[in-house]
């Protein structure tokens, strides 16, 4: 009761990309992804881009928990919404993504990811067009750790990265959850960087990605994301924010970013 009075208050007395980021930041983790992911397949601009993101790089946990809060929220499920929106091999993935267990320890069989390494080879630069079938398999049903793994083994067979096969084989927003899972396989921290950084390059800035990122990766992860975003640019998240940024938005994020160094 006091959150929805407080959430209501704060609706009222603010406004424009700092309401929207303080508005987000007052739910839970797993709210706020059910929030972000039921907003971007069904809100007045689909953002089949935004829904990728969330659902490819949470843990198979996570996942289970938003998909529990976001029926309780909406009274819909995650699958019914995925499948209404998005369409081909990239609905597909997704929905497998979505519903697979998948093992989170580090504990990997490296038959089954040598295995693994030839089928996708098999699957796309082997042959004249792409098995996605097999992409899609794999890329949904194997640990992160295991995925790694899988890359490791790959290059070492064929001279080439698993990304770098992605990249070649596939297309549209099938790539980009295809690249999701495997970055965050790897390094979540070097993933969200790199949005983050192309959310505030060039002209104007992309505030609904900011504001996605910095509320949810507050809590998690963003000691991570501020260390390889100055190994890899060179400059600080926290500095880039602020030139980015004016006003109270401005001191949200910042606060939310924490000190610095």
């Amino acid at each position: 009761m006091y959150s929805e009075e407080l959430n209501k208050r704060l609706s009222s007395e603010l406004s424009g990309n700092v309401k929207r980021a303080v508005l987000l930041w007052m739910h839970d983790p797993v709210t706020r992804d059910a929030t972000i992911v039921r907003q971007a397949l069904s809100g007045d601009i689909i953002d089949l881009k935004a829904a990728t993101e969330v659902i490819c790089s949470r843990t198979p946990s996570q996942i289970l928990q938003f998909k529990q809060v976001y029926f309780a929220m909406f009274g819909v499920y995650l699958e019914h919404d995925i499948e209404y929106q998005a369409s081909g091999d990239h609905k597909k993935l997704l929905l497998a993504y979505a519903t697979t267990p998948r093992y989170e320890g580090l504990e990997v069989d490296r038959v089954m990811v040598e295995k693994d390494a030839k089928a996708l080879f098999k699957a796309g630069e082997k042959k004249l067009g792409t098995d996605e079938k097999t992409f899609i398999h794999i890329f949904s049903e194997r640990s992160r750790a295991h995925l790694a793994a899988v890359d490791s083994a790959y290059h070492d067979i064929y001279g080439n990265t698993l990304k770098k096969a992605v990249k070649k084989e596939t297309s549209g927003h099938f790539e980009y959850a295809l690249l999701t899972i495997f970055q965050c396989a790897h390094n979540p921290g070097k993933y969200f960087a790199k949005v983050l950084h192309k959310a505030m390059k060039g002209l104007g800035t992309d505030d609904t990605t900011l504001i996605r990122i910095v509320v949810t990766r507050a809590e998690i992860d963003m000691q991570y994301i501020k260390a390889e975003y100055q190994r890899k640019r060179g400059k600080f998240l926290n500095d880039v924010v602020h030139s980015e940024t004016s006003g109270h938005y401005r001191a949200f994020l910042l606060s939310l970013l924490g000190p610095t160094r």
